[in-house]
């Protein structure tokens, strides 16, 4: 029988310097939220910065749910001691209801089919009226959020349960579980990004758009708990927990999901662009046609794959502290590039242009969800402590 790796109640607890960051990061999110509403009232600009911070940090919390569902779909034993994590990221989901309302009020600056005159006028938009409207605008906004809060709580109370009881039947029946929870997660993220970003232009459409927006909230959680882990390591938690073996792997995966965004990206371009068809071709175009636009679509295909395509193929990369931290933190920034070149286009078709609404709206959203996940992050231990698969997880190394 093999030696039982043993654990300290220090590796496994938050750490004391960390106690205050709920309150800090919260204070931080609600000035902002204020100094934004205060500055950009009524505006279009207002609406569009916050929709942009907005998905941005939805993504990486429908990210912690993908992983989660992943895990236990996967049957995997390695990620155990990183899968806390993601199941606290995935717990702000709920905050995301009410973060949604600002969304939902400036709904007419966004959208351009919620004008009545604009689809009086416009007969593909009467042709699309029986899906983009209003009314089902926000039915299946409510089913998204019910989905995403259902099956984040779920699988949250379990594996808290589990550290309670030990019972293994619950992983069991987890496994089972995931798959149906990851289709229902599928179809939701698919038809919430049809509905609050493709629909930002009505006349256009892709169908491997959802595709597109999975890939890069896939790789936003993976640099996530990347900087968040090492974060921790750095604080004296989980030091003998989660080792170079874990984020090597984790390394690996964002390194993969790098490589799958350019393809999607390309391939949705590469379709658009040979068809040649005008009703799709016009939403490159905004992007290409300004000198602006264009230089921050190259920024995109290149920092977004080029620059961490050949910096993270060395295995050495993935098993250093500080390269992999810049690895993380750059994949986090190029993700909000990747969703101000989704969104803000519709407002600024003319030229790039920054407003500091996109800096405060972006910290405003962020500091309550950094606030939700670090409370959440104090509630319960750093990892899973009765999962049956925790020796193994422990013991882990890449072959």
């Amino acid at each position: 029988m093999e030696h039982e790796i043993s654990v300290s109640p220090e590796e496994i607890s938050l750490p004391e310097s960390w106690n205050k960051l709920p309150m800090i990061a919260g204070g931080v999110g609600l000035i902002s939220l204020i100094a934004s509403y205060m500055m950009g009232h009524g505006s279009q600009q207002f609406s569009f910065s916050y929709l942009t911070g907005f998905m941005y940090w939805l993504t990486l919390a429908l990210g912690g749910l993908f992983f989660v569902l992943l895990h236990y779909l996967a049957r995997s034993g390695w990620s155990v001691v990183v899968r806390r994590q993601a199941e606290h990221v995935m717990g702000t989901l709920p905050v995301f209801v009410l973060l949604f309302i600002p969304v939902a009020l400036g709904m007419h600056d966004l959208y351009h089919w919620t004008h009545a005159d604009a689809v009086a006028h416009d007969p593909l938009l009467q042709h699309k009226a029986p899906y983009l409207n209003e009314t089902f605008f926000f039915i299946r906004a409510a089913f998204f959020f019910a989905v995403w809060t259902m099956l984040s709580m779920y699988f949250r109370s379990q594996s808290a349960q589990q550290d309670k009881s030990g019972d293994p039947d619950i992983t069991q029946r987890l496994q089972t579980r995931s798959a149906p929870g990851m289709v229902l997660f599928a179809v939701t993220i698919m038809f919430a990004s049809f509905d609050w970003l493709m629909s930002l232009e009505p006349h256009w459409f892709s169908t491997i758009f959802g595709v597109y927006i999975f890939a890069g909230c896939v790789v936003s959680i993976f640099a996530f708990l990347i900087l968040l882990v090492l974060q921790l390591k750095g604080s004296g938690a989980l030091t003998h927990i989660v080792t170079w073996e874990h984020f090597h792997d984790l390394g690996k995966l964002l390194f993969g999901f790098v490589v799958f965004w350019a393809y999607i990206g390309f391939s949705q371009f590469m379709l658009i662009w040979y068809a040649n068809i005008p009703e799709e071709t016009f939403w490159f175009d905004m992007r290409w046609d300004d000198p602006t636009w264009r230089w921050t679509s190259i920024f995109l295909a290149a920092g977004h794959f080029v620059v961490p395509f050949f910096f993270l193929i060395t295995q050495w990369v993935k098993r250093q502290r500080l390269t992999l931290t810049l690895a993380a933190l750059w994949m986090l920034f190029m993700h909000y590039v990747d969703i101000y070149w989704l969104v803000m286009p519709t407002l600024h078709h003319e030229a790039f242009q920054l407003s500091v609404l996109d800096f405060t709206c972006w910290l405003g959203i962020g500091g309550l969800f950094l606030a939700v996940l670090f409370s959440l992050m104090q509630r319960s231990t750093l990892i899973p402590v009765k999962d049956p698969r925790l020796q193994e997880s422990l013991a882990f190394e890449n072959p």
